[in-house]
């Protein structure tokens, strides 16, 4: 890997306005009662949300950096998600939307304040990434809470909303990846690293064959067809009890009509197109679908090993080297992924050839997060990170790790080793997943 360069001010700065711009345009087109998202589990109120991202800047960059006292004297008591319970979150004294966006903007103006004439230390450094990513985590939060409350696209927020040039059909096959030993996890050339990354170890791999793309939804509507969410033999124990107690029959975002299949896309419904990834599944519906084909879910070992690893010089094992990106170390994102919001939503599978891994797997980063087949542990001789001690530890053993990033994933979080980690339950997120031979 490449060694490490340190983002400088202007980098900085940079960050922290497109992430403020892009918090703005995900919302600002909003009307006041479309703020008032019903109460459910894996949403949040949209003006606690705006509130909280500014109360991270303060909280988790100002004060941990230069101490002093809140702005927000009560913040702790509004914002802290780990000190309002969620169920609260539609019940507080908030602050109206002009106070929340004044909060935004002063809160906003005094972090590029601090950053004036001054040289980040790497303690900066960590900060203002910590704060930035946070606030990228949140806009693809608030994507997909706008598509499951049935809100309009939020047009304002892509970079360009235009698919028409990325019909690229499907991808089939599979490719095999040699053995090995890997080593799983963050270098520390990185520039940012989270806690649950750390630290690289060496692990060895056995050779293993892995779809060239995640599964289509065509694919996936073959096993539906196949009355797939009414075969108990086909899902575990906990998935088919989660499927009964959800009562579904097809994804969540999808509608019959008699014939075929559509799906809704934020407020609309359109035909449902047959070489995009499958989308909105859970881990338990993606667990059911590899046992139908025959298949199997990726380790998360396997998955970056995939994406990141390099043939050795015989191609019979696995090289050292190992990359950042499934093309290599360079941030190309905006030409040769769909991430950072910048097509507006889902594109064919075998779009962006360009940004295939070393062994011709194509889309480990963007488009859909990809389901693993591993529970979210530490790695060997984790530490907490401090200030952020609640970002991994306490959902430790009881998530699935998810790989990749998506469409609406911002490129800042979209990096082979980064681990996003959800419960098997959750369908409302951006996620797909890609499948594996099952061993012999």
């Amino acid at each position: 890997m490449s060694p490490k360069r340190s983002e400088t001010t202007a980098d900085l700065v940079r960050a922290v306005r497109e992430a403020h711009a892009r918090t703005a345009a995900l919302t600002d087109d909003l009307g006041d009662e479309e703020l008032g998202v019903p109460l459910r589990e894996n949403l949040n109120p949209i003006l606690w949300e705006l509130g909280h991202v500014t109360f991270f800047y303060e909280a988790f960059l100002l004060r941990e950096l230069d101490g002093g006292d809140l702005l927000m004297e009560n913040g702790n008591e509004l914002y802290n998600s780990f000190d309002v319970a969620h169920g609260d979150r539609w019940m507080l004294d908030l602050p109206d939307r002009p106070g929340t966006k004044d909060y935004a903007r002063t809160i906003l103006h005094r972090v590029l304040e601090r950053m004036e004439g001054r040289e980040p230390t790497d303690r900066d450094r960590y900060h203002y990434r910590l704060a930035v990513n946070h606030e990228c985590m949140h806009q693809e939060a608030l994507a997909y809470m706008r598509q499951f409350v049935g809100l309009r696209a939020p047009i304002a927020a892509f970079g360009r909303a235009e698919t028409s040039g990325l019909s690229a059909g499907d991808l089939p096959g599979d490719v095999e990846v040699a053995g090995g030993t890997f080593v799983l996890g963050a270098s520390r050339n990185s520039k940012f690293v989270y806690d649950n990354e750390k630290w690289g170890h060496e692990i060895e791999v056995e050779p293993f064959l892995i779809a060239r793309s995640p599964v289509t939804a065509s694919e996936f509507a073959a096993f539906v067809d196949d009355g797939g969410y009414h075969r108990p033999e086909l899902w575990s124990t906990e998935g088919w009890s989660w499927r009964r107690s959800a009562e579904l029959d097809h994804p969540i975002s999808w509608r019959p009509d008699g014939v075929g299949w559509y799906r809704a896309c934020f407020d609309e419904v359109v035909p449902l197109e047959p070489s995009h990834p499958v989308v909105h599944v859970s881990w338990y519906e993606a667990d059911a679908y590899c046992r139908w084909a025959g298949r199997r879910l990726p380790s998360e070992l396997e998955w970056e090993t995939a994406a990141a690893g390099a043939r050795g010089a015989d191609g019979g094992e696995l090289g050292r080297d190992k990359r950042r990106y499934p093309w290599g170390n360079s941030e190309s994102h905006d030409i040769i992924t769909n991430c950072s919001m910048m097509y507006g939503g889902l594109v064919d599978v075998a779009a962006f050839p360009d940004g295939d891994s070393l062994f011709g797997c194509r889309q480990m980063i963007g488009n859909v997060w990809e389901w693993t087949d591993s529970d979210f542990y530490p790695f060997p001789g984790y530490v907490i990170d401090k200030p952020y001690r609640e970002y991994s530890q306490p959902w430790f053993g009881a998530r699935k790790v998810l790989r990749g990033g998506s469409w609406a994933t911002h490129s800042c979080l979209a990096y082979n080793e980064y681990r996003n980690f959800f419960e098997p339950k959750r369908n409302d997120t951006y996620s797909g997943f890609r499948t594996c031979a099952a061993r012999k």
